[in-house]
């Protein structure tokens, strides 16, 4: 028994407790964010809104997130705040709570942004709080935490055909009782994570900090800009499909709002076990292969997939939506193995990223879609995940291992 809570104190055990509860978080923090692409159709309709002012929308959500993220994930590195991400999902509470009685576009990017206020606390200190239970099976920590967000944005075509069709965009309202429950569950995670590092803190004088050497900064440099570069590829493709796919089935196939909403879900859902495999698959396999894989493996289907009819469209979402998100969890942690020692700073960067470049591929091709049509958009969309080739020139999994032993 000794020798479990020795081995349990020096992170060798992986807390699947602690692991289970931060992913059923992350579902819900997810799950609410996944309203604002969900009830697009919605506002499109009542406010006659354009394609680029819904990826305004979409803008003010991610890039709130994204600037956030690797700010608060480098401030929480030097000084860890347990109890920011109970802090984070009130925001949330009143952010879904004035989207759902917003009377006009403008309160609409208000809510929004501070939705993105909760998703930019909760990400990197949640990633955190993997990390210390992870273990030594870090990939599938990543997994399961990552997991719970892929199947909290994949409701978003339920929600919208559940709720927002019938109810509208008042339907809202009832997403501040999910987030009154992620409050209450992270007050519970917050008081381990504080015990988690008072104990850490009894032997962090005895462990010598992680420090990459000076003569690999340059290789770290350009491994991260490559990364950076991955993360935006795969970022539009998944800004193109889950925002705009949608109106592309209406106009092209004259599909119902409705019946749209299951080509979305099926994406996302199989973007969900494609996120938890990859993470164990990654441990492994390699990280570097998995990422290279994600993206050139479903280049040859996003190629096609704007030519192919409502029939075959559902077998190329779903086998594309596994593949391409399965790399989702593994870029976390390829991070930070690419920058030891910088946990918070490393996951806000790849995830708040993700968000970020997401909000920007929004706007844009919501720009586009409005000046050129919607299908030479999404054509020109299908050649995204080919820049994946760059994942080649990533350091290997061995030469980081190298690097930090």
């Amino acid at each position: 028994m000794e020798a479990a809570v020795q081995k349990q104190n020096t992170g060798q055990i992986t807390l699947y407790r602690i692991l289970f509860i931060i992913g059923f978080v992350h579902l819900l923090n997810d799950s609410i964010q996944a309203v604002i692409p969900a009830v697009f159709p919605i506002l499109e309709k009542s406010m006659n809104l354009t394609y680029m002012q819904l990826g305004f929308i979409t803008f003010s959500l991610q890039l709130t997130a994204s600037l956030l993220q690797p700010a608060v994930g480098f401030y929480t590195d030097k000084k860890p705040m347990p109890y920011l991400l109970p802090i984070g999902l009130t925001c949330t509470f009143f952010g879904m709570l004035g989207l759902a009685f917003a009377p006009n576009y403008w309160i609409v990017l208000v809510s929004v942004f501070f939705v993105g206020i909760g998703s930019a606390v909760f990400h990197p200190e949640g990633s955190r709080v993997v990390h210390l239970a992870a273990g030594e099976r870090k990939g599938l920590a990543q997994s399961i935490f990552q997991v719970g967000g892929n199947a909290g944005q994949s409701l978003a075509p339920i929600m919208t055909a559940l709720i927002f069709v019938p109810m509208g965009q008042f339907g809202a309202i009832w997403f501040t009782l999910i987030a009154g429950m992620a409050v209450i569950v992270l007050l519970y995670i917050a008081n381990w994570y504080k015990e988690k590092l008072d104990s850490r803190k009894k032997t962090s004088a005895k462990k010598a900090v992680v420090q990459v050497p000076a003569a690999r900064k340059k290789q770290v440099k350009i491994g991260l800009m490559l990364l950076i570069f991955l993360v935006f590829a795969r970022s539009w493709y998944h800004a193109a499909i889950t925002n705009f796919y949608p109106f592309y089935l209406i106009h092209e196939h004259g599909l119902s709002i409705s019946k749209t909403q299951l080509y979305i879900f099926i994406f996302l859902a199989a973007g969900a076990i494609g996120t938890f495999l990859g993470g164990p698959l990654s441990d492994r396999f390699g990280r570097r292969n998995i990422i290279a894989f994600s993206m050139l493996g479903s280049a040859p289907l996003a190629v096609i997939l704007p030519y192919v009819n409502e029939f075959w469209a559902i077998p190329i979402m779903l086998i594309n939506g596994f593949i391409i998100l399965s790399s989702f969890s593994v870029v976390v942690v390829y991070a930070q193995e690419l920058m030891p020692g910088k946990i918070g700073t490393a996951s806000g960067l790849m995830v708040g990223l993700a968000f970020g470049l997401g909000a920007l591929g929004s706007v844009v091709l919501g720009a586009l879609a409005d000046l050129f049509g919607l299908k030479p958009v999404m054509i020109a969309c299908g050649f995204l995940p080919f820049i994946g080739m760059l994942s080649m020139l990533l350091p290997s999994d061995q030469k980081l291992k190298e690097w930090t032993s």
